[in-house]
């Protein structure tokens, strides 16, 4: 064969090993938070009535929610859904699920003593760590993470509500944010089990 014939076909060769044609390389998927200005360094109280800073637990994933024991439906709702979520990913990934660590803040510290946080996320599993703190404290939090809240005035100083974000957060090793989880996701009757395949498959994209 001669030079000039020679030339296209190893043209043709070199264009296939590049991966020519129409390919295009693939751009990994960016986590829907990533960027956005939530979280941050804080210390609150923990169930044992100890400090609790959120760099105490750097290195895992974590899940933040905030709500308050008094809550009649919402927040053990949605509790649940995470926990049932959550369980679903460990069984299915058992060392990367060891290393999510879920968080409940209240947004409630009048009535939420430490030990009354303690024991309502107890009713979630054992893996839950619930934080409190002083009024001050609580609002640094929130507004760290953009979560609204407010207290509804009810028939006494103790029955009242709180109105609140309905937002689990998922974050990073090192505390950057990824995305929010979905437990508005629709389930069957008397279970859980479409959020929590939902919340489920929302870690699989992001915990690594």
């Amino acid at each position: 064969m001669n030079k000039a014939g020679f030339l296209p076909i190893f043209a043709a060769l070199l264009l296939a090993s590049c991966g020519g044609g129409n390919s295009e390389p693939t751009v990994p998927e960016r986590p829907p938070l990533e960027g956005a200005s939530i979280g941050g360094p804080f210390t609150l109280t923990g169930s044992d009535g100890k400090p609790v800073s959120f760099s105490n637990f750097d290195g895992k994933y974590r899940i933040v929610y905030f709500g308050y024991t008094y809550c009649p439906d919402v927040c053990p709702i949605d509790m649940q859904k995470i926990s049932a979520g959550l369980q679903r990913f460990t069984k299915a990934h058992p060392q990367l699920g060891k290393d999510i660590q879920p968080i409940f803040i209240s947004v409630d510290p009048e009535r939420d003593t430490p030990k009354v946080v303690g024991d309502y996320v107890n009713n979630f599993g054992n893996r839950w760590v619930g934080l409190t703190g002083t009024p001050d404290e609580i609002k640094k939090v929130a507004d760290q993470f953009a979560v609204y809240y407010a207290k509804e005035e009810g028939s006494g100083p103790d029955d009242y509500l709180m109105s609140h974000s309905q937002t689990p957060f998922l974050l990073g090793r090192e505390g950057q944010p990824l995305a929010i989880l979905p437990v508005d996701e629709p389930s069957t009757p008397d279970t859980d089990e479409g959020s929590a395949q939902a919340i489920a498959a929302e870690l699989e994209r992001w915990v690594q």
